[in-house]
């Protein structure tokens, strides 16, 4: 194993015990340990750039994240943005499986988006290797065992689901797995209020009492919202929708300067729980 790789995980190692690993997850602890993997060099550059922008010690930290807990994260990106975060916090104590987009023989973005995950956990075994693959698509088998986990965390896909045509059946999946009491984590881009909502959410931008009725249509309890994401200055109309802005930049160099101004879309971040029954 590569000298760099030992070190890179004995430093995040020994910070996290240094932070009080073996104790009791209060809220104040876990924000310790993420204050200390956020922080880590098993992070790549681009990724840690976007904290400003994503504010994921404050958004795991309102949906109640704990490292005891058994987390799925749906549709994690190539890069492994909530991953490089939330997999080193479970990692002892809990368990998080990658829920990840199906194969699509048709689709060489998305066999490459899969091959550019698994290169990632397989690039750092001491920190993913008890990282757990399923797949979460339409017509597909469970993403864990049902009744079973603690939370489910999705970041910017109902659109894409919505776009599928299978958005109820993805809120349906993501119920079944969760224990009674467990929490579903959203954030997604926030559609104009004032605009009816596109069902395929063409550009990217979700109406947020939309996304709330797909929640509660299968059976979820909104319980809150958080404003941890919200970005005024997004005015959600934009020639390619929310990839305009960055980072992707869908337009290239034109108005880059004035989308750069802008920054990432205006989220809405919501907090669900599957009832007690």
């Amino acid at each position: 194993m590569p000298a760099l790789l030992k070190g890179a995980l004995a430093a995040v190692t020994v910070a996290l015990i240094a932070a009080g690993c073996a104790s009791t997850s209060t809220r104040q602890a876990t924000a310790t340990k993420l204050d200390t993997i956020l922080a880590g060099t098993h992070r790549s550059a681009a990724n840690s750039a976007r904290d400003t922008a994503r504010h994921p010690k404050e958004t795991l930290l309102f949906f109640g994240l704990r490292p005891e807990m058994q987390v799925v994260e749906i549709w994690p990106d190539p890069a492994g943005w909530y991953t490089e975060v939330i997999a080193p916090l479970v990692r002892e104590e809990g368990k998080y499986y990658a829920a990840i987009i199906g194969e699509d023989p048709a689709s060489q973005n998305i066999g490459n988006r899969i091959s550019a995950f698994r290169a990632k956990l397989n690039g750092n075994p001491l920190l993913y290797d008890k990282v757990e693959v399923t797949t979460f698509t339409q017509g597909s088998g469970d993403i864990a065992p049902p009744g079973s986990v603690d939370m489910v965390v999705t970041f910017r896909n109902i659109h894409n689901w919505m776009g599928r045509g299978w958005a109820p059946e993805a809120f349906a999946k993501m119920y079944k797995v969760l224990k009674p009491g467990g929490v579903l984590g959203v954030v997604e881009h926030r559609g104009d209020p004032g605009k009816p909502q596109d069902p395929q959410a063409k550009s990217g931008y979700v109406n947020e009492p939309f996304a709330i009725g797909l929640a509660e249509g299968a059976g979820f309890k909104l319980v809150a919202k958080s404003e941890i994401n919200a970005n005024p200055k997004d005015t959600r109309d934009y020639e390619q929708g929310v990839w305009t802005l960055p980072p992707v930049y869908r337009l290239g160099d034109k108005d880059r300067e004035k989308y750069a101004a802008i920054g990432e879309s205006d989220r809405f971040t919501l907090k669900f729980v599957k009832p007690v029954r």
